[in-house]
């Protein structure tokens, strides 16, 4: 490189930066560790996944935690990605990798992605509560009671009253001694919830897993993507099952059954 003072200076160098990983013909480094000596046999699938993403390894406290939250989400019987994924499995045979993508693209504001939507909400109820507004709770309860929209977090079409997996989850997370104030701000917001609308509205599991992963520092924005990462795992499952027990054909049959057809009308 040239150079571009009387005292030999360099210019900066400019070009885009990466501080995820690196590598050359004898290492592969990844955020500053080495991935052979450092990080494999050393490291969990959960703890490089948050330490790729928090930038820090986690403690046995979160580990646990995260981990719940993942095995959590993984599964869920035939939910619409499962039920793309096996279509897709059956339209495009021997390639896995078609079928779990468009599974997981059904991951999203209404089945299993809501998890940062709530996140977000705890977050704003507790910067609102800082700021001196004491009603903050109520008042956004009230609001989503007036607007009719749904609240991310809360409901689920088949578990009632309560989603046995929230439960599960603010158990290994006060087990794990990370519960604090997002779950508490989360209980306190279901109970105004409940009041605002006159009848129960459980806390489901992306509700719970938004208090949690707030709770051991996970960014909101890695949230959507850990729902990905979990429900992939699923999907692997439903694939193989797909192959040796095939199902796919018989949904396919189902959709045909349910939806009639009716001829448009016409001026």
């Amino acid at each position: 490189m040239a150079d571009t003072g009387a005292a030999g200076a360099r210019a900066p160098d400019t070009r885009p930066v990466t501080r995820i990983s690196t590598s050359d013909a004898t290492s592969i480094t990844v955020g500053g560790l080495d991935l052979v000596n450092e990080l494999i046999g050393e490291y969990s699938y959960t703890e490089m996944l948050y330490f790729l993403t928090c930038h820090r390894r986690p403690d046995p406290a979160q580990v646990r935690v995260l981990d719940a939250c993942l095995v959590t989400l993984m599964e869920h019987g035939l939910t619409p990605s499962a039920v793309i994924a096996r279509l897709m499995a059956d339209s495009v045979p021997g390639e896995a990798q078609v079928a779990i993508a468009s599974g997981l693209l059904a991951i999203g504001s209404v089945f299993a992605g809501t998890t940062e939507q709530c996140a977000a909400l705890l977050v704003e109820l507790q910067t609102e509560e800082a700021a001196g507004n004491s009603d903050a709770v109520r008042l956004r309860a009230e609001a989503f009671r007036d607007s009719r929209s749904p609240i991310p977090g809360f409901g689920h079409a088949t578990h009632k009253p309560d989603d046995p997996r929230a439960i599960r989850l603010f158990e290994v997370g006060r087990a794990a001694g990370v519960s604090g104030a997002y779950v508490d701000t989360l209980h306190r917001f279901g109970t105004a919830v409940d009041a605002a609308s006159g009848r129960h509205l459980t806390i489901n599991a992306t509700g719970a897993i938004a208090a949690l992963l707030l709770e051991i520092g996970v960014p909101i924005a890695a949230m959507r993507s850990f729902s990905v990462v979990s429900r992939a795992g699923g999907l692997a499952g439903h694939l193989l099952e797909e192959a040796e027990r095939p199902s796919a054909r018989a949904i396919w049959r189902a959709s045909k059954a349910a939806v009639r057809y009716e001829p448009p009308e016409h001026d």
